[in-house]
Parts: structure tokens; sequence; C-alpha cells
């Protein structure tokens, strides 16, 4: 496979050629639910895979603190015009690394170490960089984290207003990672405007959602957006931020020199092809189906006695709590795993289990959307998650449904993959 089409690799490195033709069989066997995964298309990764890696670009375009600059420039410049176009954003900024240096880069901009913020806690569902102790964003700032409601499991307003008007937080998060419901971002809008706080919303996960009209935007609403460019998107791994024309300047500096040197050019490429798949038609049509499947899977699921936090989702993803199926979401997932089912392991909000073997899973349906899957496999899915969460160490059941995973999936080509 690797060594037809890749001659080059094959000779120069045999290893690498066939660990990567192992995953590249792995991703088409396998039904692949870790939210945050997706098939990108074969143009983002050949843009992706290109001679840009060559080119060094500290600074952005026309302000370039290196020569040889005319054709990178050209490449940022169409990938924000796209953004823009697409998102209806004031000021783009394609150079964060990852959502995780976008975050920061939002923090360098408008904190100082040991300002308070606020953000969704983590086992409620939010992101690490959203304050939570563990992580940079939590050791140097002064982080208030808010929750869900103890029975719906729903973002509680009323508690973020009472913590921001205590507070008094620079800086107030909305956004999420393991969240299956509609951010109200209005709501947080007129938090935010209460306590003078900058208001930042988070689309790692739904702006694949939000560009193809399936999730309300944040963008005009939110003094700044800011979202990984892979997951819903489809793009590479990189990240994006979205902000006022009024913060340009802020943001732009705390990417770069603040956070950076030089963007990486052939990420920008793919994230432009990116942005020009989602400006077609037919990527509306995706986003609505990744929310279909998404609630016909809950559906069946539910009917099936799965117990899923919040009661289902509005989005592309879902959190199930294990807890009345007597298994851990870690056995349950390595189980789910071996049978050709990849989701991860996750905590439930209120979660008595330890971080690293939590009561639950989380699973969300963006990639099985991209191979075309829609209700008749959502149903056939959500019965092999029954049978292996019922007896996962019972192996000849797991080989079974991973057999019968195969035959599905042969039939759903995906994306970008060489079969």
């Amino acid at each position: 496979m690797t060594a037809e089409r890749d001659p080059a690799l094959q000779a120069s490195d045999p290893e690498i050629a066939k660990l990567i033709a192992d995953e590249n069989r792995r991703e088409h066997e396998t039904m692949r639910l870790i939210a945050s995964e997706n098939y990108a298309s074969r143009a983002v990764m050949e843009a992706t895979g290109s001679v840009l890696t060559n080119k060094y670009s500290e600074g952005y375009a026309k302000k370039r603190y290196y020569e040889g600059q005319q054709v990178i420039d050209q490449v940022e410049e169409l990938a924000i015009a796209r953004l823009k176009t697409l998102f209806g954003a004031e000021h783009v900024n394609v150079q964060p690394y990852s959502g995780s240096p976008a975050n920061l880069a939002v923090y360098l901009a408008f904190c100082k170490a040991g300002d308070p913020i606020m953000g969704l806690g983590l086992p409620a569902g939010g992101h690490l960089t959203h304050g939570w102790a563990v992580s940079i964003t939590g050791k140097y700032f002064k982080s208030v984290p808010y929750g869900v409601d103890a029975k719906t499991h729903r973002i509680d307003m009323d508690e973020v207003r009472k913590l921001a008007k205590e507070h008094k937080p620079k800086l107030l998060w909305c956004g999420t990672t393991a969240y299956p419901r509609t951010i109200d971002w209005k709501a947080f809008r007129e938090v935010a405007d209460e306590v003078g706080a900058v208001l930042a919303a988070d689309i790692a996960h739904i702006s694949g959602l939000v560009c193809g009209g399936a999730h309300p935007s944040p963008v005009g609403i939110a003094d700044v957006v800011t979202s990984t460019t892979h997951k819903t998107f489809r793009g590479p791994r990189g990240g994006m931020i979205f902000c006022k024309a009024q913060h340009a300047q802020a943001i732009d500096r705390a990417v770069f020199p603040g956070l950076q040197g030089g963007p990486h050019n052939h990420t920008t490429a793919g994230i432009a092809v990116a942005a020009n798949e989602a400006l077609q038609p037919s990527f509306k049509a995706y986003a609505k189906a990744i929310v279909d499947n998404a609630r016909s899977l809950a559906d069946e699921l539910t009917a099936r006695g799965f117990a899923l936090t919040t009661g289902g989702t509005d989005n592309h993803l879902m959190v199930i709590d294990l807890s009345n199926k007597n298994v851990s979401g870690k056995i349950a997932a390595q189980a789910l795993d071996r049978a050709g089912i990849v989701l991860n392991y996750n905590s439930v909000p209120f979660d008595p289990r330890k971080p690293f073997d939590p009561s639950g899973v989380r699973l969300g349906t963006p990639a099985v959307t991209s191979r075309g899957m829609g209700k008749d496999e959502m149903k056939k899915l959500a019965d092999w998650m029954d049978r292996v969460v019922t007896a996962p160490g019972d192996e000849a059941l797991l080989a079974k449904v991973a057999a019968e995973v195969r035959e599905v999936c042969a039939r759903f080509p995906a994306p970008g993959l060489r079969i």
C-alpha cells in the first residue's frame, strides 16, 4: 500500500512507512467515534504535506522578517479571506499551532498573571485550558470554575452569574469539550457585560457545526473566538482565532511574537483548503447529518438502557454514564476498541471515580458521518455497543463484533484514506 504510493518514504524509512500503512488500515476498518477526530480530505492532506513545510515566515503577510514570502503571503491571505467569509468574522489569525496555543494567546492578549478567570470545570465538560488546576492556565491565573446543575447536568447560568459577580473575572470562557448541548452565547454575553469581562468562546469541537449552520455562532457576540481546525471542521491539526476588529492587534501580537515563532505554512495551506471545502453547499448537509446521526445514536443507546448525561445531545457528541451497566468507562472503552469501536473513557459530572478510571465514555459522530453512514448504521452501532458493554471480557464476542464492524466499514470508504 504505502510502498506503492510513497516509494520515497518506503525507501528511506520502511519502519515508519509500515506504521503509516497500519494506521491507514486501522482508520478504514474501525468505527472512529472519538468526538475530536475526523477524516481530512486527500486535498487537505496533500496541502499539509507540501513544499510549504520548507519555508520560514516569522511575522504576518506583508510584514515578514524573512524574504521570499511572495507565495506564502498569498496562502495566508487566502486562508484568512475564506474564513472571514465562512464565519462572518472581522479579524482572523490562522497562525496558532493548535487550539491550546490559540487559547493561551487569548490569555496573553487580555490578562496578567494572577488575574481572575472563569471557565467550565473539566469534570463538567470543560477544557484543560479554561483554567483547570493541572494546566498552566490554572497555575498562572486565579481560576474560578463554574459547573453544571446536579440534576440536569446542563450549564447552570445562575451559578455562572453568581460566581462572576463575586469574583469579577477578567476573562470569561464559554465553550466545552464534553458537553452535549447547545451553548447560549447571548446568556454568557450578558454575564460578561454585567461584570466587565472579556468574553471568549472556544468552539474547537463545534466549529464545523457553527459554519455549517448546525449550531448558533458566537462570532460577533463573543469578543474573541478560538478553535482548532480539525474535528468537525475537517482540516489539518492547527488553530485559528476570530475576534472583533478592536482586538486584532492584541491577538496578533499575542500569537507572534508573544507565543510563537514562524507559522507552519503547510498547515495554513491545509486550513485554506478545508475552508474552501466548508464553503461548498454540501458542507451544510454534512453538518446537519452529524447532529442527526448523534441524535439517532443517542436515541438508540437510550432505548438499550444507556444513561446519557443531560438525557441526550444537541450537537456531535454524547457522554454516557456506565454506572448502571456495572462496568467502568475504561474497561468499556478498551473492550470496544478491541471490537473495532473507538471512543474514549471520560469522567461524568459529579463522578465518584478517578479521572484515569472514570464512570463514563465520550463518543461523537463526525468521523462516521464523513464516511456517509446514517441512521441504519447508528442502530447497528448501538447494538454492537450494547453487546460489548454487557460482556466486555468475552473475547470471542469482541472478535465477532470487530468482523461485523469491518464489513460495514468496507461499504463506506473513508475520505482521504488510501484503500
